[in-house]
């Protein structure tokens, strides 16, 4: 979720401009960011994990990760956005993998059900 684009690619980031690569999406975003200026460019990834028991009980979590979007590519990890969303001075492709995972937005969200569930146990 782009601040500058209003959100946007949001739940679409998989067909964001009907593009089929994450290298095209990506330059597609930043196309659409390159007159906006460094501190206008705030992002954030977006995990909501809605759990339904067999007794029909929900529980409905959101994991979050800020950062922004950088103006190219860097790094050779992750996939998706990952080489243009910076998060604490580097890409999500630069962060290895079990340090990206515990601050990634899935992993936040899976805490949050994992909490949710071990309370609704107790």
């Amino acid at each position: 979720m782009v601040d500058a684009l209003d959100g946007a690619p949001g739940v679409y980031s998989a067909r964001y401009g009907g593009l089929d690569t994450d290298e095209e999406r990506c330059a597609y975003l930043l196309k659409n960011l390159e007159n906006v200026p460094d501190d206008k460019r705030g992002a954030r990834f977006v995990c909501t994990i809605h759990f339904i028991d067999t007794d029909g009980s929900e529980i409905a979590v959101e994991g979050k990760v800020c950062g922004s979007i950088n103006r190219e590519p860097v790094g050779e990890n992750g996939f998706g956005y990952d080489p243009v969303f910076m998060y604490e001075g580097r890409s999500f492709a630069e962060i290895p993998a079990e340090e990206k995972n515990a601050v990634s937005h899935r992993g936040d969200a899976l805490k949050k059900l994992v909490n949710e569930l071990k309370m609704k146990k107790a």
